[in-house]
């Protein structure tokens, strides 16, 4: 009687946990509801785990127990001794009984640990430690108090388990999906081999146009101008924009006839930045190692360059490109296998998802719901069936220092450096 009580609890414990993610990376939320992340590194415990048998007790939660089921009375009981044993079990019931506990062995804990996140490390264990209990205590709680009669009871729980299951069946798939035959790896990199070339090049990058200075300070800068002022500055600062582009695409054109007769690509690049205005430091030329996926669409073409040839101006929205083919190499198999099996792990699991997502149709009730297919992700589970949480501390918040994002660049850089 007390795990088919227990099972009870658990399940609603592992539908918690499916809903989590299942291995945050270091620093971040827990996978375990109602248990805060690691706020910061520290050195691992020995885990020791492997030596406590399977049939022993991990976790004793003392005090609670499963409610005992009402005995049968016999018909030739009198109302007295029925009465007695009334008042008997009320007595029990406000007062626990010494022996009453709630045992879980370390094979009850393991089997929910590897329901509720994928990665079962010595982390997440105590981690799922410190909030079961408190799940036993309150459901055991909660029967006492009848809720599990309530007409809601049998929803919420058959809702817990197509989660659960779903969860699982999502599992499962992504098990099947990273099972890539060796086989089919090999016939990937047999059949697309132009998508493993390498190609060392040298790229020479030209802005598209020349850092404009500003002019003296006007006077009549106080003044409101008027209509015809304002087009007329609009029109001269518009021809001094293409006054600039023009003057770099004329340098592109002759960068690249000198690139072409055989001057360095390091020494061109100073020159193009120096054209420029640009007074921050010219970007690398060397790219070792570029793959089809490595540039721009726009600049596919250098991929059809033999080694030694440099190819044509090609003109983004960024500026002026110029390269040249060094080499050209293939990756080998043993670099490229990995990578090949991700690929196709993506691949099965995306046909899988799609099959299973095609299975299915779904009609509903405008009328009741509002117009619109109904393609919103799963729920979660409701706020009234969120996990207990611990009474705060009266600690208060600490403060966070601000620090600008990784991706802000100074203000008084003139413009970014292609990568």
């Amino acid at each position: 009687m007390r795990k088919s009580w227990l099972l009870c609890v658990l399940l609603g414990t592992l539908a918690w946990g499916q809903a989590a993610p299942a291995a945050p990376p270091p620093g971040q939320s827990s996978p375990i509801p109602g248990m805060a992340g690691p706020q910061s590194p520290a050195a691992a415990p020995t885990d020791t785990s492997a030596s406590v048998p399977d049939t022993a007790a991990v976790i004793t939660v003392e005090g609670v127990c499963a409610p005992k089921p009402k005995p049968a009375v016999a018909g030739a009981k009198t109302a007295a001794s029925a009465k007695a044993t009334t008042s008997a079990k009320t007595t029990a019931s406000a007062t626990p009984a010494a022996d009453c506990k709630t045992v879980i062995t370390k094979a009850e804990f393991e089997t929910l640990l590897k329901g509720v996140t994928a990665t079962p490390n010595p982390q997440v264990r105590r981690q799922l430690a410190g909030v079961l209990p408190r799940y036993i205590a309150m459901a055991n709680q909660a029967q006492k108090q009848g809720l599990d009669k309530t007409p809601e009871y049998p929803e919420m729980v058959k809702f817990i388990k197509m989660q659960v299951l779903s969860q699982a069946l999502q599992r499962k798939v992504q098990q099947e999906a990273a099972n890539v035959p060796d086989a089919d790896v090999e016939v990937y990199y047999k059949d697309n081999q132009e998508a493993f070339e390498q190609f060392s090049v040298d790229r020479l990058f030209i802005p598209k146009a020349k850092q404009i200075t500003n002019d003296a300070a006007d006077d009549s800068k106080d003044e409101k101008p008027t209509e015809d002022q304002l087009k007329a500055k609009q029109a001269a600062e518009k021809a001094k924009q293409d006054e600039a582009e023009q003057a770099m695409t004329k340098e592109a054109d002759d960068l690249r006839a000198r690139a072409a007769a055989g001057e360095p690509f390091e020494a061109l690049q100073k020159e193009a930045f120096a054209a420029a205005g640009m007074k921050i430091e010219s970007p690398t030329v060397k790219l070792p190692a570029v793959r089809r996926t490595g540039l721009p669409a726009a600049h596919s073409a250098v991929f059809e360059l033999k080694p030694g040839d440099v190819s044509q101006v090609i003109t983004d929205s960024a500026g002026h490109y110029i390269y040249k083919v060094e080499s050209k190499t293939e990756m080998p198999f043993d670099q490229a296998k990995a990578e090949i099996h991700n690929t196709l792990q993506t691949q099965r699991l995306k046909d899988i998802t799609t099959k299973q997502n095609d299975s299915y149709k779904v009609v509903s009730n405008d009328a009741y719901f509002g117009p619109g297919p109904l393609n919103a992700p799963a729920p979660r589970l409701p706020n009234r069936m969120a996990p207990p949480q611990r009474p705060p501390t009266d600690a208060g918040p600490r403060a966070q220092p601000q620090t600008p994002p990784a991706n802000q660049t100074p203000a008084q850089e003139p413009a970014s450096k292609p990568n």
